[in-house]
């Protein structure tokens, strides 16, 4: 990288944290999470505002970096005995938050007249969640410790290894060689178990390895090596054609069992709160708002495409809440936090667009669908929370009879 290039990656981060930081107070003094800010000022300076910034292969990892640093916060404040006792219903919310929006989307494009493979991209584009989203405005609502976060995080990641097999199918339509259903299937168990394997095996040995850092003197030792197990794990989970934030969220609970979680929390923050606001910015940085200006009679149809495919998107994710049985949460605190398809839609429309499955205005349309349900999120994330405290404040007021 030559110099100037150097200088302007610099001059990026600073108007990348500067604005999420202004834009985030704003939000937070509408009442409203932090990361819808941050989310707009990646829109404000993306090329349909003021184009100041474009999305480059540094920022690209900068972001990534920044929701690694998320998810290993999250897994941090988490206990895998609590995830194990909300694994059938995190595996239920899953499966019907990839079945409902599959059918719909491939159903609506059917009757929009597009061919059976696109339409069977596009509804597998919709089954897509991304954790990151609703994994900040949680903890910036105090709510990451949660069961309705639990079970959402289980089905993140259940819906991660699901969606690593439809992948696997329609890139093999989209090639001519079928639908290779069980070699994609047999992948993602395979992935899972040596992943579950890493976790088990690291589990008794992290102490050890922890406490032999502890003696260390060199400063930094107990961060650097935790942040490097994370990183790890994050790159280990990637070989094994999961997201790399399954590694990473993994790494935070094999931690979160030691005697220095208190104090790998406490240090991991300061990075956590200058990469993480980075990767929201860049989700926004993508968006082109003149792709749904109604006073543009070339938009129109795209307009009423992205309505229909988006509607069906958010009503789906919202029901799969509802599918739990017989437990005290909120349901539609978990069907709202699978909402979002984020990056991870966004690799499922890129992936699309460079195989040839759909054209340059679909991928534009299903890049609306994909921020449309990221933006909408945080606040009614944050409202459903809010009706949650109430109802349970009104519970438990003793009666005045």
């Amino acid at each position: 990288m030559e110099t100037h290039q150097i200088t302007s990656t610099i001059l990026q981060i600073v108007l990348i944290l500067s604005f999420a930081k202004v834009l985030g107070e704003v939000a937070e003094r509408l009442g409203q999470p932090s990361v819808l800010g941050e989310l707009v000022a990646g829109v404000l300076l993306g090329a349909s505002v003021l184009g100041w910034i474009k999305t480059s292969d540094s920022i690209t990892l900068l972001a990534e970096l920044g929701v690694i640093l998320l998810l290993f916060e999250i897994g941090l404040e988490s206990d895998i005995g609590d995830f194990l006792k909300v694994g059938a219903c995190a595996t239920a919310v899953a499966v019907t938050g990839v079945a409902g929006p599959f059918a719909a989307g491939y159903g609506i494009c059917l009757l929009l007249g597009l061919n059976h493979t696109v339409s069977i991209f596009v509804g597998a584009t919709l089954t897509a969640t991304s954790i990151g989203i609703t994994a900040r405005t949680l903890k910036d609502l105090g709510a990451s410790r949660s069961r309705e976060a639990q079970i959402i995080i289980g089905a993140a990641v259940a819906d991660d290894i699901i969606g690593l097999v439809i992948l696997a199918i329609i890139t093999g339509i989209a090639q001519g060689t079928g639908m290779t259903l069980w070699p994609a299937v047999r992948t993602s168990l395979l992935a899972v178990i040596l992943l579950a394997g890493a976790i088990l095996a690291s589990i008794p040995i992290a102490p050890y390895v922890l406490k032999i850092v502890n003696r260390l003197r060199t400063r930094g030792m107990l961060i650097v090596s935790a942040f490097g197990f994370c990183l790890l794990m994050a790159y280990f989970a990637d070989r094994l054609h999961l997201a790399t934030i399954v590694g990473a969220f993994a790494a935070g609970l094999v931690l979160a069992r030691t005697e220095d979680q208190a104090r790998i929390q406490v240090r991991i923050k300061p990075l956590a709160d200058i990469f993480v606001p980075i990767f929201f910015v860049s989700l926004g940085l993508t968006v082109d708002i003149s792709a749904l200006n109604p006073l543009n009679p070339a938009a129109r149809s795209t307009i009423v495409f992205v309505a229909l495919i988006a509607t069906v998107a958010v009503l789906f994710k919202i029901l799969s809440g509802y599918v739990i049985p017989r437990m005290p949460v909120s349901r539609a605190v978990i069907g709202i936090g699978m909402v979002p398809r984020g990056e991870v839609g966004l690799i499922f429309a890129s992936i699309g667009l460079s195989r040839g499955i759909i054209t340059q205005d679909l991928y534009a349309a299903l890049l609306a669908v994909i921020f449309i349900t990221t933006f909408i999120t945080p606040p009614l994330l944050k409202a459903a929370i809010s009706k949650k405290m109430q109802t349970s404040v009104h519970q438990h007021v003793p009666s005045s009879t």
